[in-house]
């Protein structure tokens, strides 16, 4: 994106991505789209005018550590616990619903 307003987008733009999107819109909503996406750019565009020399890049403005765990093996379930409050099983498998339906 270059300068504040340079590249704005148009309703066509705005009909292009929502094909591209499988959207649908008419042409009021396309051109209310059109206007937000251009502020948008608008607004990263001024961002471009910082100067960020000798900032560090950053994926999160707070650092952050693992919370987790350490992942160390420990025994599971046996396959009759794990079954055991299953509503169905067969064959030792947890038995559940079909999820396709022949028609």
């Amino acid at each position: 994106m270059s300068g504040a307003g340079s590249d704005t987008f148009t309703r066509e733009r705005v009909r292009k991505v929502a094909l591209l999107s499988r959207l649908e819109f008419d042409d009021t909503e396309a051109d209310a789209f059109a206007a937000q996406l251009s502020r948008i750019l608008d607004y990263v565009a001024k961002l471009d005018e910082l100067n960020t020399e000798g900032v560090e890049p950053t994926s999160h403005s707070l650092a952050l550590s693992n919370v987790l765990r350490p992942d160390e093996p420990r025994p599971s379930l046996s396959n009759a616990q794990a079954l055991a409050n299953a509503p169905e099983a067969e064959a030792q498998c947890f038995r559940v619903p079909p999820i396709i339906q022949e028609l």
